[in-house]
């Protein structure tokens, strides 16, 4: 994705945090014609030593697990909070709007999980995330239902092959800070988010410049 220097980030710890708060992801493959063929899906990180790993699964019908399994390099991105920024946030008039967000782009090389007790691992690994106490409630429905179930899905592994974060808050223009705080502050859930990450960056308020995207 394109990537400003003022907007890269190289924290890992920061991108792992973001693709585990904001776990829907949008996975891009390509089909026969190397058209862009994407779903969105839940997925579940694991670090295994260095490696990032990132597991998830998609209805059998949902043909994109062949497109994964006939050209395994993908990508899955991850969008964290975002909100539109208005030109007010300067203390001068001649700005533009812009949008700002938080972004994790992931290049992956896929495996698929075909084997029941492989999905059945993985389907707990992402109930455990969003509702461990479903868990009970799985185990409980039976082996038949279970496998039932099973049969619909098809899993895979996505190992991260490359990882850019993108932390888009206007860093480079400090002048803005001050009131986008005050505006954010009072703005939706997403907005707020972001005042969080400001305070994280140590970004403040004063300064001049001018604007640019």
């Amino acid at each position: 994705m394109y990537m400003p220097p003022h907007f890269d980030s190289k924290d890992r710890a920061l991108a792992v945090e973001l693709m585990r708060a904001h776990p829907l992801a949008t996975l891009v493959s390509t089909d026969e014609t190397g058209f862009p063929f994407l779903s969105h899906v839940p997925l579940h990180l694991e670090q295994r030593d260095e490696q990032l790993v990132l597991l998830g699964h998609c209805a059998k019908p949902n043909v994109q697990w062949r497109h994964l399994q006939q050209r395994p390099r993908a990508l899955a991105s991850f969008m964290g909070p975002q909100a539109y920024m208005s030109p007010r946030v300067y203390p001068d008039v001649a700005r533009v709007p812009t949008w700002n967000y938080l972004a994790v782009q992931c290049t992956v090389e896929a495996r698929l999980i075909e084997e029941p007790l492989d999905k059945d691992r993985l389907l707990k690994k992402l109930i455990g995330d969003h509702d461990p106490d479903y868990i009970a409630q799985w185990i409980a429905l039976g082996t038949e239902f279970q496998h039932k179930m099973l049969a619909g899905i098809v899993g895979f592994e996505l190992q991260v092959l490359e990882l850019q974060c993108k932390l888009k808050l206007n860093q480079h223009r400090p002048e803005s800070h001050g009131r986008m705080r005050e505006i954010y502050g009072a703005g939706n859930e997403d907005a707020r988010a972001l005042v969080a990450w400001m305070d994280r960056l140590g970004m403040g308020g004063g300064g001049s410049g001018a604007n640019t995207c």
